[in-house]
């Protein structure tokens, strides 16, 4: 292959790679191509891109944009997959496909710089995604209003309902006072 080929193919690479930094590698050679299209069209509903490398070329592209850490990962039949709302979502799909398809092994990845064999990302398959953690964040920074709504509601909305009973009978008992 000439070098103004393997320029183009890396400039290719880095543009699809695009700012995508949570990135994993996936072995899937021994998937049959029905299946592996049908799991390709199934993820890119959810935004999530597979693509298949050069490990050299995939090597000198990722270093070229601070992802080296993947380097173990290329060996062998190599496909990169990346996308979807954030690496948690992408790891719970990777690993769910897996599963479903046991020709489809995982590797490995990176995540914010850091690289991560395979039961890391099993593991981080299973924790909660970033709209999870938003909302139990949400919850946590509310949870002082509802409680104090449920005060008032509860007992203190008992003290002030006695309070306003007290409020109605006392105009009665002002002019009595002043004859």
């Amino acid at each position: 292959m000439s070098k103004r080929i393997k320029d183009m193919l890396a400039s290719e690479l880095r543009e699809r790679l695009g700012q995508h930094r949570d990135i994993l590698v996936v072995d899937n050679s021994k998937l049959d191509g029905v299946s592996a299209n049908t799991m390709r069209n199934k993820l890119r509903k959810s935004n999530i891109r597979m693509l298949w490398v050069k490990n050299s070329l995939a090597r000198k592209v990722l270093g070229e944009l601070g992802l080296a850490a993947l380097d173990p990962f290329l060996s062998g039949p190599s496909t990169l997959v990346y996308g979807g709302p954030d690496i948690v979502a992408l790891s719970k799909e990777i690993t769910k496909w897996a599963k479903d398809l046991e020709a489809l092994q995982i590797k490995g990845g990176i995540v914010e710089g850091n690289s991560i064999d395979r039961a890391q990302v099993h593991a981080l398959s299973k924790s909660p995604s970033r709209e999870e953690l938003l909302g139990k964040v949400v919850m946590l920074m509310l949870s002082p209003g509802a409680q104090l709504a449920g005060a008032l509601l509860g007992s203190g909305g008992t003290v002030v309902g006695q309070v306003k009973s007290i409020a109605e009978k006392e105009p009665e008992a002002a002019p009595a006072a002043a004859s």
